[in-house]
């Protein structure tokens, strides 16, 4: 029965880690329609608070027990992220942007080792160190930073929020009182929905564009209503993405759905080939294999004692814009 429940948490985590890895294909022809960024990341968060609201309700008292957690996720982990990540991707391939957004976990790590001054374990180093080498790969800095450099700085900015989610996300896992993660899902959008309409301001959205076509440059060249992508962007990306990976992490450990996890941003560049025509340059290929190398070693790394203020830090998942709020898992 153990071991049914683990393949069913892996499958869960490989279905979610394609749902996220969907999200930028879906989402760059509709900014490249001529629907501005921040108000295609105001459509898939209000979109997804919409359909989580029930949760919310049931889930009301986290609004009284766990304000700050609330907001904190919200601000960050779900507009902070996805609205860098979605501003990143309308400048750069999306694979790349994506990647960016993987440096994450490395940005934690030095957030742990020389912010809160506590030891990590040498893989998970190691794997940082792995990471950042694959990201000079990833944006050619032997060239001059071939690609859009706004667009990296974009990237990096969704790296850092997503290291700023742990933070959150580590202060309501502890104590007894621990929050409902579908509960903080659903807040999280609609915290994310609030700052988002004063950042978008949705109300200037150009609606004749989810009415019309979006190309998609890949297989030939096609095109797709814009409703059927914004359908797919808020209820398989954002929704259904978000509760699989949560009900995965709960199956698995923490490393190994947060491995999986990685998945998405392979998943992700091969979707962006396929169906949007993008490619990568040899080295851009080498520097994304280095990056989920990194992250699978720091992920899959173990404390090496009890935990504890002298005890080494272990480095857990990775969320996408598109991510999850597990305590362990975000993406994008």
């Amino acid at each position: 029965m153990q071991a049914s429940g683990k393949n069913a948490g892996l499958g869960l985590a490989l279905v979610s880690a394609c749902a996220f890895g969907g999200s930028g294909v879906a989402a760059k022809p509709l900014i490249e329609a001529g629907l501005d960024p921040l108000h295609m990341v105001w459509l898939r968060v209000a979109g997804a608070a919409l359909v989580l609201s029930p949760l919310a309700s049931r889930h009301r008292d986290l609004v009284r027990r766990k304000p700050l957690l609330l907001a904190g996720f919200g601000l960050v982990a779900v507009a902070g992220v996805q609205a860098f990540y979605f501003a990143s991707l309308s400048r750069i391939p999306v694979g790349v942007a994506l990647l960016l957004e993987y440096l994450g976990p490395a940005l934690l790590l030095g957030y742990i080792r020389f912010v809160q001054r506590k030891p990590v374990t040498r893989a998970a180093a190691a794997g940082a160190a792995v990471a950042v080498v694959g990201l000079a790969c990833v944006v050619e800095i032997w060239a001059g930073l071939s690609l859009d450099p706004l667009g990296v700085l974009l990237g990096l900015a969704a790296a850092c929020c997503q290291a700023c989610y742990f933070v959150f996300a580590d202060q309501g896992a502890d104590g007894d009182d621990v929050p409902d993660p579908l509960g903080v899902i659903a807040y999280g959008m609609i915290v994310g929905t609030l700052v988002m309409t004063v950042i978008a301001r949705p109300w200037e959205i150009d609606w004749q564009v989810l009415g019309g076509q979006a190309a998609m440059g890949g297989l030939g060249g096609f095109s797709l209503p814009a409703g059927v992508l914004l359908a797919w962007v808020v209820l398989i990306a954002t929704v259904f993405a978000y509760l699989t990976g949560v009900v995965s992490v709960r199956r698995l450990s923490p490393q190994v759905a947060g491995v999986v996890a990685c998945l998405e941003a392979v998943i992700a560049t091969v979707l962006a080939w396929v169906l949007l025509g993008e490619h990568l340059s040899t080295w851009q290929i080498v520097g994304g294999g280095l990056v989920l190398g990194g992250a699978f070693i720091a992920q899959s790394s173990r404390s090496g004692g009890a935990g504890g203020p002298g005890g080494p830090v272990e480095l857990v998942g990775v969320v996408e814009p598109g991510e999850s709020a597990e305590p362990d898992r975000v993406r994008a």
